[in-house]
């Protein structure tokens, strides 16, 4: 048997970036309007209602995108209406990639974000924010899996994050 070996190079989408940093927003400390990002996923639904319910006295915003590609236009517009926007669910890579890239994409509109994703996606979802220059954007780990299971589930996963979440809000 003849093997032919062919050394190639190969990029890393997630190599360093040269000079690239992306300030990210504040969390204003007066927030009106929150805009909850669905991806939906199954179980992102289920996360962002949870999260309204426990966000009394705010305006939620709803925006809606396709699962693993980028918000249009239009989405992003809807989501630029609130004074933060909380976008999930990254669970898996192609919707983890667009999870991050499209909080990026708000953050440079001026918005600040907070992404969730399953810890299993969350140190992807780091080095890909990472090499668009958004180090420190931020990012909630959910506890996977969530696709499959019951709307309870999630639910209870969901509750686990709300400290969080509230803290990097509202900085109690």
């Amino acid at each position: 048997m003849k093997v032919n070996i062919v050394e190639r190079e190969v990029m890393d989408p997630l190599a360093e970036p040269e000079g690239m940093k992306l300030i990210l927003n504040n969390i204003p400390s007066q927030i009106r309007a929150i805009s909850l990002f669905d991806n939906t996923k199954p179980g992102a639904d289920v996360i962002l209602e949870t999260i309204a319910s426990k966000l009394n006295n705010l305006k939620i915003i709803n925006s809606e995108k396709p699962a693993g590609a980028p918000a249009s236009k239009y989405q992003l517009k809807k989501a630029t209406e609130g004074d933060v926007s909380i976008l999930a669910l990254g669970d898996c890579g192609s919707c983890t990639t667009w999870v991050i890239l499209d909080a990026i994409r708000l953050e440079k509109k001026g918005i600040p974000t907070i992404s969730i994703c399953s810890d299993k996606f969350s140190s992807f979802a780091r080095n890909l924010a990472q090499a668009h220059g958004a180090k420190d954007l931020r990012i909630i780990e959910i506890s996977h899996p969530l696709s499959g299971k019951k709307a309870e589930e999630v639910e209870e996963k969901t509750f686990k994050i709300i400290p969080e979440l509230k803290k990097i809000l509202f900085n109690s």
